[in-house]
């Protein structure tokens, strides 16, 4: 029985809710029902699942969800995962971390060569922006999708998200993945090698 891992970008990026329906609230409970007749199993970490709590505070998680999707947490202490994949980690955020000095040191250059009063905020408002994207993207950068991650990786799972630094990663720890845009296509099959075609 196929097993699949999710993300909350499943249901929160319009790329790939779209997929299931032009609004949120129709995309997850068409999702939630394909899911239902693909005869596979959906699993998300509680911390994830609380997530999707806050991400859709107004309109609310369905009931239905947890009788399609388990919520269930990683087994954080019983885990073993290569060392390798540590210091590979460790290496990478030691480069984010040096590439977002140096452009926090290029943008206090240019405030201190004399940048009128509007541009300094122009100019933070750009250092925002690099700095985060040195820092964060494409990158396992929470709790979240570290849960994600472990319980895809636990479960011998099919990791679904598509946050790209969490399928990145996925990839090196020889976790399966399905790239988003092919999401309803792959649940489609399922279904029709279950029940026959049509």
């Amino acid at each position: 029985m196929e097993r699949f891992v999710l993300d909350t970008s499943i249901f929160t990026n319009p790329d790939v809710y779209s997929q299931f329906g032009e609004e949120p609230e129709v995309a997850m409970h068409a999702f939630l029902s394909l899911a239902r007749r693909t005869g596979a199993r959906f699993y998300m970490p509680s911390s994830v699942y609380d997530e999707l709590h806050l991400m859709r505070e107004k309109q609310g998680v369905p009931p239905e969800f947890e009788a399609v999707v388990r919520i269930r947490s990683p087994r954080r202490f019983n885990i073993t995962i290569p060392a390798g994949i540590l210091y590979e980690f460790i290496e990478e955020v030691r480069g984010r971390i040096d590439r977002g000095l140096r452009i926090a040191e290029e943008h206090a250059k240019m405030i201190k060569g004399g940048a009128e009063t509007e541009d300094v905020g122009r100019v933070i408002n750009r250092l925002r922006g690099r700095y985060r994207e040195a820092l964060r993207q494409g990158i396992i950068d929470s709790r979240e999708d570290m849960d994600v991650l472990l319980l895809a990786y636990e479960l011998d799972a099919v990791l679904l998200s598509a946050d790209e630094g969490l399928r990145k990663w996925a990839d090196k720890v020889g976790v399966m993945i399905v790239r988003p845009q092919n999401l309803l296509q792959v649940l489609e099959k399922l279904v029709e090698y279950r029940t026959g075609p049509e």
